[in-house]
């Protein structure tokens, strides 16, 4: 299924305070991929930015507070609007991310790892075989960054990923500068951390720059992308016929002109690779 879907090209995550600036240079951004939860309940305003949008680009919807990993199950009100979102767009997929964001009915204001454990791989099939009764779109799964790691791991992180995607059958978005952050403040090995995944499963990357604070590698999303990311990324393109790349830029946003320099590498590395053309 996954191999099937179509190749999007290099684009950004779509933020506000550059909207002109993207639509003077339409030509330099493939795709869009916007935050689902700016648009359920929108206003006028929003939703005619939305049409807007997708009348000059295809567009991802990246959800963030469906929480899968919950195990008290989903919020449907929730999941109704997504899905109605997403049957708007009729994207040739969303994603999500492998985490939790809501415990015992309340919002935690972030994205939590889960423990890998067995158990968590099974609450987050179970939420995703209930997404599925609303959405049937393909739904690609994103790895996070995390301040800590829970106790009674009984798999690496890596070996979690893959029993996740491979029990639900999602994609993986793969994010290269969460997986660098994290290796970087846990000292494992990117190369074998990669071997672990089945690249086969992997749709799409987000690549960004972070900063440091207090020896730790914050991912803020406020940098432009560091050479070790780039790295990771001809590596991963080398061996996985991705089907889009997402610039994702939140904080201390630059001049336009960076962020189409960024994207523009991006094409190439994918194009040495023998991607897109």
């Amino acid at each position: 299924m996954l191999s099937h879907l179509p190749s999007l090209g290099v684009g950004l995550g779509f933020r506000e305070p550059f909207k002109s600036d993207l639509f003077l240079n339409r030509q330099q951004v493939d795709f869009l991929e916007i935050v689902a939860e700016h648009y359920l309940d929108a206003s006028w305003q929003k939703q005619q930015e939305l049409e807007l949008l997708a009348a000059h680009f295809p567009i991802i919807p990246h959800a963030i507070n469906l929480s899968l990993g919950s195990a008290e199950g989903l919020d449907t009100d929730y999941l109704r609007k997504l899905a109605v979102l997403i049957k708007q767009l009729n994207p040739p997929w969303w994603s999500e991310h492998i985490c939790f964001t809501k415990a015992g009915g309340v919002d935690i204001g972030h994205l939590s790892p889960l423990p890998y454990t067995q158990e968590a791989v099974e609450v987050v099939r179970r939420n995703i075989a209930e997404v599925r009764r609303w959405v049937d779109v393909p739904l690609i799964l994103e790895n996070i960054t995390y301040m800590v790691t829970l106790p009674g791991a009984e798999m690496t992180e890596a070996q979690f990923l893959a029993e996740v995607v491979e029990r639900s059958d999602c994609g993986l978005l793969l994010d290269i500068t969460n997986l660098h952050t994290n290796a970087v403040n846990y000292g494992y090995d990117v190369h074998e951390f990669l071997q672990q995944l089945p690249c086969d499963r992997i749709v799409q990357l987000h690549f960004v720059g972070g900063h440091w604070h207090d020896g730790v590698l914050i991912d803020s999303h406020s940098q432009s992308t560091p050479v070790e990311v780039w790295q990771l990324m001809e590596e991963v393109v080398a061996h996985v016929p991705v089907k889009g790349i997402i610039l994702e830029r939140d904080e201390n946003l630059p001049p336009f002109a960076e962020l189409t320099k960024e994207l523009q590498k991006a094409r190439e590395i994918s194009r040495s690779n023998g991607r897109w053309g």
